[in-house]
């Protein structure tokens, strides 16, 4: 009797030692959605798999620069997708100080850019090179921009980076702000719909490539890694410097949640994984968090041994 007496001693000691391993602090993770589909859902991906330790999460609406004052304050915690060539001021000083501290690439294979439907080919002579677009604009002006053409940026809030290359190289378009993701892709369809001419600062991966066809504005090589903030120009343009999309975490996240860092650090999503997801929830209308958990249902080999890591982190 004593010695079953000592095994179930030991076994709730393990027990609660392994629950103590597995709760790190009892804190929320808080975790920044942005503004565009692909993070909901890697976000989501990340707070699902989170939950699945045994952590608590809270998703946080937060713009895509201005969170990375609150991540390096400590009131925002994981970001799983930073676009490294749009984070504003605040983010490579955070970085540099120390709080910020950035685990690697997510695993996808950014392009951002200049894109129109092929038909443009025909009304702009020259394209994709940027340099047709000094002799063409006006095939791409609209009522409110003629006789310039019509560029249609990321929203406001997401930066100025279309912009800012418009005035370095002085092309004859007029950079119009894109109310949010979805109402660019409303406008690309409805564009290309009706054979209308647009052109607009993108991004890929996204669905919208696996539904419509897309060429990109060329640029010209760059010596190294593409500046944007200056000395480009007519017959010197490289365009945009091309990301890398990389997770983040607070200063104090390791210390605070070691299994949650873990996971974090081992975590990966692809393209592919992306944009069939993106398809589903953008374009077929299905619910976000439905379309994630089936993801996680039908892909425990992938994710399991990231859960399996933070255990063993936490030990």
């Amino acid at each position: 009797m004593n010695i079953l007496k000592k095994a179930m001693a030991g076994a709730l000691v393990t027990a609660a030692s392994m629950a103590g391993a597995w709760a790190d602090s009892g804190d929320p993770i808080k975790i920044p959605v942005n503004e565009w589909t692909g993070q909901h859902i890697s976000a989501h991906i990340t707070g699902t798999l989170l939950q699945k330790a045994g952590y608590t999460v809270e998703y946080v609406t937060a713009g895509a620069v201005p969170q990375f004052a609150a991540i390096a304050q400590g009131d925002l915690h994981a970001q799983p997708e930073v676009w490294t060539n749009n984070v504003g001021d605040i983010y490579p000083k955070a970085v540099e100080s120390g709080d910020i501290v950035v685990l690697g690439s997510l695993g996808l294979s950014p392009q951002e850019g200049w894109i129109y439907p092929p038909y443009m080919n025909e009304k702009c002579p020259g394209l994709p090179s940027y340099q047709a677009l000094y002799d063409c604009a006006q095939a791409f002006a609209a009522a409110d921009t003629f006789p310039k053409g019509r560029l249609i940026t990321y929203p406001a809030d997401w930066g100025t980076r279309s912009k800012d290359v418009v005035a370095q190289i002085d092309v004859p378009f007029e950079p119009v702000a894109g109310g949010s993701e979805g109402a660019m892709i409303a406008e690309l369809k409805s564009a290309v719909a009706s054979g209308q001419p647009i052109l607009m600062m993108f991004w890929q991966p996204h669905w919208l490539f696996a539904e419509l066809d897309f060429d990109w504005v060329a640029w010209d090589p760059a010596e190294g890694e593409c500046i944007e903030e200056s000395g480009q120009s007519r017959g010197s343009a490289c365009g945009f410097q091309q990301a890398s999309i990389d997770k983040i975490v607070n200063k104090d996240f390791a210390a605070k949640w070691p299994g949650a860092y873990k996971l974090l650090d081992v975590l990966s999503i692809d393209n592919a994984t992306m944009n069939a997801l993106m398809l589903e929830v953008d374009n077929k209308g299905r619910d976000l968090e439905e379309v994630v958990a089936e993801w996680v249902a039908g892909n425990e080999a992938t994710w399991r041994p990231w859960i399996e890591a933070a255990m063993a982190a936490r030990s």
